[in-house]
């Protein structure tokens, strides 16, 4: 229950006070029983914003390192990110993202709404990017729908590498339900896997209204920080070049 009481009694009246929320196609969530909710990423705050908007509880993963710290510092934290509705990832299952699936899996066979981030990490520069196949793989073992959600004016609010940005009215868009169960048991064809996350992630492009570019995030990250680097050692070797022009011999 200290969820409820960090949503309504601390921070959720004090970020809708500030901030105005908006959000369209909250219908779209039942109000009961287990669905997924899969969203576009574009800033830490989008978990704090995207449930704040509908009366059910989201829960979301986390590193388990978030809730193993020591002393009071980890205790508060533990605390904040339980509170929070995420819970630590079941690490017994040899990997990362095998235990986030065993632990939603758990939580959907609860009843429970589920929040995913199908591009695995925040976009950098506000693009969509591909969807990893986990949230296709969760949606058929688990057999419930996916619902397309859209975050606006987050990366304004909480621009990456930032604490704060600027004062921006966040909003969340909900698309409809989205239903895969004609793909019964096929939860281990890498093709139809992909079909349905590129079938999710095109929904929340046109939610988001957002470019849609057909390449990992992290992969882009790694692509634009290697073009920095050459960039720079280009730029440092000319200025080398002019400095030893001025300076050379005659």
């Amino acid at each position: 229950m200290f969820y409820w009481f960090l949503k309504f009694l601390a921070i959720g009246p004090l970020l809708k006070l500030i901030f105005r929320p908006w959000a369209e196609g909250t219908e779209n969530v039942p109000s009961e029983g287990a669905v997924i909710l899969a969203s576009n990423h574009l800033s830490y705050s989008d978990w704090l914003f995207m449930p704040l908007v509908i009366p059910r509880r989201v829960t979301f993963v986390a590193k388990a390192e978030y809730f193993e710290s020591p002393g009071i510092k980890g205790w508060l934290q533990k605390k904040f990110f339980s509170g929070s509705g995420q819970v630590p990832i079941d690490r017994t299952s040899g990997s990362a993202a095998a235990g986030a699936i065993k632990t939603q899996l758990r939580l959907l066979s609860e009843g429970e709404v589920c929040g995913i981030y199908p591009e695995g990490t925040r976009s950098h520069d506000g693009r969509l990017y591909r969807g990893r196949t986990g949230v296709a793989r969760l949606a058929l073992e688990a057999g419930v729908p996916v619902i397309p959600v859209a975050v606006i004016n987050t990366d304004v609010v909480a621009p990456p590498g930032k604490v704060f940005g600027k004062f921006a009215r966040p909003g969340v868009r909900f698309g409809e339900p989205l239903d895969f169960k004609r793909y019964d048991g096929l939860q281990d064809d890498r093709y139809i896997l992909r079909a349905i996350t590129d079938e999710i992630m095109y929904e929340i492009m046109r939610l988001s209204g957002q470019e849609y570019v057909d390449l990992y995030a992290q992969d882009s990250k790694k692509r634009d920080r290697d073009a920095e680097r050459e960039a720079a050692k280009v730029a440092a070797q000319a200025e080398a070049d002019e400095v030893w022009e001025e300076i050379k011999p005659d």
